[in-house]
């Protein structure tokens, strides 16, 4: 039996309220539900017919039959492949391969930092959501950010060191998956990293650049004296670079479980470093460490013409913002106009602007605040919310929306407030079985808090905060900094269906604030464009913050910024690296895309 069969019957440029309270209620649970909801999916039937992809000129897809691993770095990607020709699943590749980036990636995530992991289990059908993201340190107030004359700390004052230091989540969350999902040992998971980080590795061009293009990670000793050379330098591309404090860290916890990273020596010398640091130190404790707990949350499932949108809840707006975009978006007929067309591009960042103006008022920790999930996703709403985009011209402005069942809310978070940051990676893994991991995990900034503690990063995510907490009236908002709270994202790990209940694409990146606009037309460039995983992820970005239109510089997209001003856009042009990274399944092939901008990978059997 079809999954949610009217999807098959439903007008693809019509709203049906109908669809979505059914897809919600059976993906995310009832609107009321506790965040420690399961979905189900049904098993995947019979496989359709192969049929053909529309390609660029760059890069094709790379084509497999059993499993395959898209991530960020090759080394890591091949620690996965491993993993799974061992017998490991999709989640056991998932760990070695944080594990590894870790060590080879450490500008971007590592175990020092949190993260957002989908699960698929190809047999059941359950769609699970496992959280890691940071938490404040419990001192933390809401005016850390802020000076005594009411304003926000200098950038430089507050984005790096001990203050900019959150509570890691990465390892917790990678276990309580484990337990539910794994196969493998939990120790076993580990060893290529160990491995490779006593035996050193090659240092990466991007790495390298990494390393000199940052103003603060060569201020800080510990991180000078693991990134630069005895002559000052950053070390080269091609530097053999060993961590052994890092394997050291790994062999402990793989030993000893997480418990061996947020209890004892580990946990004291994080809360150490974080307190220690001269200029900028921060609140937190040991305990702080030991308390942590990773979240298995709410996921959100929502429909886009016959296919359906599986992303992750708050406390990250990825999920629902992507499907508030895919809805106000479902009465134009995409397919007929080009991707890099204005019109195109026009109504993308039209509808992602009327999208984020809700995300920014309402998406925050749901610990702390109400968020209206429901009313952000219902149809009727975002079919009003979609009558204000019209073909030929740019709203003005836009505001938050009257979302169905709100009335006092935190007030309006500003875009300026809007700052999470870009050093963030995403992998996808799908196994022989049909399971399927999509895990976006980031430390913040590049090198996070460019603390360096027993071989790894801690991240920057306390800045992730709102820093000022508060509107000119005194009204609270939503993102504020609080005790134990965790900071809003914008990590989107999607996983796509089609109308039977067929896994049919993994996605994700990374981007700060922008990761968004990169998975959505990724999403779009595959689903109404038709185009292989590696044009879609290839295409030029486009997003929008506030009410300026980004375009990717050098690409397509240059040629139509002055029909964009037209429409009465304002247009900048911007270097948009994202790092996506994809997998499809059609016809029971596996088709993987890494994004041409960074030094991702997809390989498979």
């Amino acid at each position: 039996m079809a999954l949610y069969p009217s999807l098959r019957r439903a007008h693809p440029g019509r709203l049906a309220a109908p669809f979505l309270a059914l897809a919600l209620v059976a993906c995310a649970g009832a609107p009321d539900a506790p965040p420690d909801s399961t979905a189900q999916a049904p098993k995947a039937a019979a496989t359709a017919d192969e049929s053909g992809f529309a390609t660029d000129s760059g890069r094709r897809a790379v084509t497999a039959r059993r499993e395959m691993v898209a991530a960020a770095n090759p080394i890591a990607a091949a620690a996965g492949l491993a993993i799974l020709r061992k017998g490991g699943n999709a989640l056991d590749a998932a760990i070695a391969v944080q594990a590894m980036l870790t060590l080879v990636e450490p500008q971007s995530s590592g175990i020092g930092g949190g993260g957002f992991l989908m699960h698929f289990n190809g047999k059941s059908g359950e769609i699970s959501a496992y959280e890691g993201r940071e938490t404040a340190p419990s001192a933390t107030t809401e005016n850390d950010f802020m000076d005594g004359a009411g304003q926000s700390l200098a950038r430089d004052r507050y984005r790096v060191g001990g203050i900019s230091a959150a509570v890691p989540g990465a390892l917790r969350m990678l276990e309580t998956a484990h337990k539910r999902h794994g196969k493998l040992a939990w120790a076993e998971l580990f060893q290529p990293t160990i491995e490779l980080a006593r035996a050193g590795f090659k240092v990466s061009a991007r790495l390298h650049n990494s390393i000199a293009d940052d103003r603060y990670v060569g201020t800080y000793m510990a991180a000078r004296r693991y990134l630069y050379g005895a002559d000052g330098k950053p070390l080269p591309v091609g530097h053999l670079l060993k961590n052994p404090a890092l394997a050291d860290t790994l062999e402990a916890v793989a030993q000893r479980g997480a418990d061996a990273f947020h209890k004892g020596a580990i946990a004291r010398d994080i809360a150490a470093a974080v307190q220690s640091d001269k200029l900028r130190p921060g609140k937190m404790t040991e305990k702080d460490v030991a308390a942590y707990e990773a979240k298995k949350r709410r996921q959100l499932c929502g429909p886009y013409r016959t296919w359906l949108v599986c992303g992750f809840g708050p406390p990250t707006a990825g999920g629902i913002t992507t499907l508030m975009t895919l809805a106000l978006l479902e009465r134009f007929d995409l397919s007929k106009l080009k991707p890099n067309s204005p019109e195109a591009v026009h109504l993308f960042v039209e509808a992602m602007r009327i999208a984020n103006a809700d995300r920014l008022r309402f998406v925050a920790d749901p610990d702390f605040e109400d968020v209206p999930i429901s009313g952000m996703l219902d149809l009727r709403y975002l079919n009003r919310r979609s009558q204000m985009i019209r073909t030929n011209s740019a709203i003005r402005h836009v505001s938050p929306g009257k979302v169905p069942g709100t009335s006092k809310r935190a007030a309006l978070t500003v875009p300026g407030d809007d700052a999470e940051q870009p050093s963030t990676t995403h992998f996808n893994i799908i196994d022989k079985d049909g399971n399927a991991v999509a895990m976006t995990s980031s430390v913040g900034d590049a090198f996070g808090s460019r603390l360096f503690v027993r071989g790894f990063f801690i991240n920057n995510h306390a800045t992730d905060f709102t820093a000022v907490p508060r509107t000119s009236s005194g009204r609270p908002k939503a993102n504020r900094a609080q005790g134990n709270k965790r900071p809003r994202s914008a990590q989107s790990p999607v996983l796509v269906f089609d109308g039977s209940g067929r896994l049919v694409m993994a996605v994700g990146s990374p981007g700060g604030t922008r990761i968004i606009a990169y998975v959505l037309k990724t999403i779009i460039g595959v689903l109404d464009w038709k185009m292989d995983i590696q044009a879609a992820i290839a295409l030029p970005n486009r997003t929008v913050r506030g009410d300026t239109v980004e375009l990717e510089r050098g690409t397509d997209l240059e040629k139509i910024r002055d029909d964009l001003r037209a429409m009465g856009h304002d247009v900048r042009l911007r270097n948009l690296t994202s790092g996506l990274q994809g997998i499809t399944i059609e016809g029971g092939i596996l088709r993987g895309g890494a994004d041409p901008r960074r030094e991702g990978v997809a390989i498979g059997d």
